[in-house]
């Protein structure tokens, strides 16, 4: 039996157009691409096709061994990198899907909001922030990792919202909006969560004004997040909270950043992460003068080391800098890929 396969995404882009809300944004008026696409298999609309792309990239492979927020975990129960990302598309996805935005759209950015990540977390980014003449900012790399080191194309909505799903950028869709509310609700609950695991703080320690006001309970605190920015956006141009909801949403988040993601008990092997970052990028920076012009060094340098693992970093250090008894070939052919392209 023939089937015109291109009827059945003009049959999801109509069906968005009837269902999905006035304020959401339609696959078919997509701003598009930097780059002409040829039409091979036309079933997916185009915010589907970005989520796909994401998904099987490389850089979200290597999400599952970057750090959340305690380094290196060998416990299977602390999050990952790749686990917050997640999580942050189910909470986004269920927002979206109360308030009929594009769910496409939205699984899209959560996927791919945090593909620039160092290793070792916010550790990592501290340190090839200090590191850089113009700084480090992770939704930047991402943004550079969706469209110069991958090349995967995505529509011009996507891209906005994976660069603006850090706080003090201004999303043009409501979609990405609802990412921007979501990377935080999963991460506050979630590093709540694993730092009570790791017996690093106890639920009762918490904010007792904040526990009142979204329960000591993990899963009924999740939940009354999640149907504050539904309820304060439902029929709205914009995605927002209630202002009493972020006001104990932004107490809670400082309250961790003094308790645990600042604390220097739990921050204890920070030093080690942060000298292995910043010895290889002295080294690779040194090692580079060879083969390329000076201006272009940093960067090349920041986006090998960004894409790292925790464990792949961990290995690269203790091959250049730890002695072993018998030399090793290097594991460095990306770094000198990337290199030849920039030359040629």
């Amino acid at each position: 039996m023939d089937i015109d396969l291109k009827s059945i995404k003009n049959e999801l882009e109509e069906k968005e157009f009837q269902y999905l809300s006035e304020f959401a944004t339609k696959s078919k008026n997509t701003k598009g691409r930097k780059q002409a696409r040829i039409e091979d298999y036309p079933i997916r609309t185009e915010f589907q096709r970005d989520r796909d792309k994401i998904l099987h990239s490389k850089s979200f492979r290597r999400l599952k061994h970057k750090t959340q927020v305690f380094l290196s975990p060998y416990n299977d129960h602390f999050r990952t990198r790749l686990t917050h990302t997640l999580e942050v598309s189910q909470i986004a996805r269920t927002m979206a899907r109360a308030l009929r935005l594009n769910e496409d759209l939205v699984e899209a950015i959560s996927l791919g909001h945090d593909l620039g990540h160092t290793p070792f977390g916010h550790c990592g980014e501290a340190i090839l922030n200090e590191l850089l003449p113009n700084g480090f900012y992770h939704n930047l790399q991402s943004v550079r990792v969706v469209e110069v080191i991958e090349n995967m194309n995505l529509c011009a909505e996507t891209v906005d919202g994976i660069l603006t799903h850090s706080w003090g950028y201004k999303p043009k869709t409501p979609e990405a909006q609802i990412v921007q509310y979501a990377d935080k609700i999963a991460y506050i609950n979630h590093d709540i969560e694993d730092s009570v695991r790791a017996g690093v703080i106890s639920e009762k320690d918490l904010p007792k004004d904040c526990t009142e006001y979204f329960s000591m309970k993990q899963t009924a605190r999740l939940g009354k997040m999640i149907t504050d920015v539904i309820t304060s956006s439902m029929d709205k141009p914009k995605v927002t909270m209630s202002e009493e909801g972020w006001y104990y949403v932004t107490k809670l988040r400082e309250w961790m950043f003094e308790h645990v993601y600042l604390d220097p008990i739990t921050k204890v092997e920070e030093k080690k992460a942060r000298n292995i970052v910043k010895s290889l990028y002295e080294y690779y920076t040194d090692k580079l003068s060879a083969y390329c012009n000076k201006e272009d060094i940093p960067q090349l340098v920041t986006d090998y080391i960004s894409g790292m693992s925790d464990q792949f970093a961990i290995r690269r250090y203790l091959d250049l800098f730890i002695p072993k008894p018998l030399a090793e070939s290097s594991n460095d052919d990306a770094l000198y890929k990337r290199i030849q392209d920039e030359i040629h």
